[in-house]
């Protein structure tokens, strides 16, 4: 049993340890010895503190919710239950995808507290290495692969309904962060809010646009009606590059605290969208060093890559379990070979559209809502950061409200290509 029978902030290195070694799951995977430990605070992101713990005889990362939302402040309160959300959906796809999703070791509701796997050096959050300019020859396997099996494995190609609504019901509980999704994705981009920013003054047009643009609202309600309603599979939520740690030979995805039962593209659009950020980033840390044109095709070709191995291995799973318990498609019904072909096609066509739909919204906010990434936020200069952000809305606007136009992903490519 655990140390603490009400939530605190494991904020001291004291308290740390008198936790860990109060909890045998913990203290186990530190060879029980506690005279050397190594204690860091290395959370980057808006929500969560978490901890590196490093010892002669092993490792461990705990990470803690708190609550309130950690980039604004206390102002911003936030359910805690987030960690116990964050914890189903770890070993849920942990047990769909264990190569790519680190093991949980303990979860504790009270102290919203999760204890798991610390991906040692070399790892590094894919972002920061995208914005250092390398590549990971790997990456499109191993997230196609995430991807296909959690999203599959998920939903009702392979679930009863009656399975299928329980999950659903479950993760309805973590409505705190929905909400917060739909605020800061759908909502605050298209209307003045005290907490959206841009890089100003170069911006202040472009985000005048984006709030005046009719077209572009009516997208964007559709998608945040799809969000909000299509429990279609169990999702990470938060599927970005600043999501997942990687090495040469090694993919992992970490933090679904947003984790709930929504639509498929929420989660492929998110990490593409993410890839065509650091894409238009890449301009602004060209230097005469390194002109970042390798890195950018090989960002081009990730992001075609990464779908249609995504796509490829999505209808084989479907394929490979199409007599088996999911009630989408019953076998008694689409009962040849003909018809499952034209209902797998249109399948994949309408993910497609609504993966080039949420992955638009999802550039758009990271430009002129709240919360930024550190692609651009990195580049010192405000003209040039501004330049390279411009490109990137300018894109994600089109792409959202042109979307459906678009029939391969080898058209996004090439539209990616003419902007520059």
């Amino acid at each position: 049993m655990a140390a603490f029978s009400e939530f605190r902030p494991l904020s001291d290195s004291a308290l740390m340890v008198e936790y860990i070694k109060s909890t045998p799951a913990l203290s186990s995977k530190l060879g029980d010895q506690f005279d050397d430990l190594d204690i860091k605070e290395v959370g980057d992101g808006n929500l969560n503190f978490v901890y590196i713990v490093v010892g002669s005889s092993g490792s461990l990362v705990i990470k803690q919710a708190i609550p309130y939302i950690r980039c604004i402040g206390e102002s911003w309160p936030m359910t805690k239950e987030r960690a116990y959300f964050e914890t189903r959906a770890l070993r849920e796809h942990g047990h769909l995808c264990p190569d790519h999703v680190p093991e949980v070791y303990h979860f504790d509701r009270t102290m919203c507290l999760i204890g798991m796997r610390y991906l040692e050096p070399p790892h590094i959050i894919l972002r920061k290495g995208l914005i250092a300019g390398l590549v990971y020859p790997l990456l499109a396997e191993h997230m196609s692969e995430y991807m296909a099996h959690t999203l599959f494995h998920t939903s009702l190609l392979y679930h009863t309904t009656t399975d299928h609504k329980s999950a659903v019901a479950e993760f309805c509980g973590n409505v705190e962060l929905c909400r917060l999704t739909e605020q800061v994705v759908f909502s605050d981009p298209y209307k003045v809010s005290q907490y959206n920013r841009w890089t100003t003054p170069y911006l202040d047009g472009d985000a005048k646009a984006v709030r005046e643009d009719n077209t572009l609202k009516l997208e964007v309600a559709e998608l945040k009606s799809m969000f909000c309603e299509r429990a279609q599979a169990l999702i990470h939520g938060d599927l970005h590059t600043g999501s997942v740690m990687v090495t040469q030979v090694s993919t992992q995805v970490i933090d679904p605290e947003f984790a709930f039962y929504g639509p498929m593209g929420f989660d492929v659009g998110a990490y593409l969208g993410n890839l065509i950020l650091s894409f238009f980033s890449q301009e602004g840390h060209a230097n005469e060093e390194n002109d970042r044109k390798d890195c950018k095709e090989w960002i081009l070709r990730t992001i075609g890559e990464t779908w249609n191995l995504f796509e490829m291995k999505f209808v084989a799973l479907w394929n490979k379990h199409k007599e088996g318990y999911g009630e989408a498609y019953l076998p008694a019904i689409y009962n040849n070979s003909e018809l499952l072909q034209l209902v797998q096609r249109k399948f994949m066509t309408d993910l497609f559209h609504d993966t080039l739909g949420f992955g638009s919204a999802k550039m758009i906010r990271r430009i002129v809502g709240v919360a930024h990434v550190e692609d651009f936020e990195s580049i010192q200069d405000a003209s040039r950061r501004a330049d390279c952000e411009r490109k990137a809305l300018n894109f994600a606007k089109m792409l959202m409200k042109e979307r459906r136009k678009f029939q391969s992903i080898e058209d996004v490519v090439l539209a990616i290509r003419d902007v520059q």
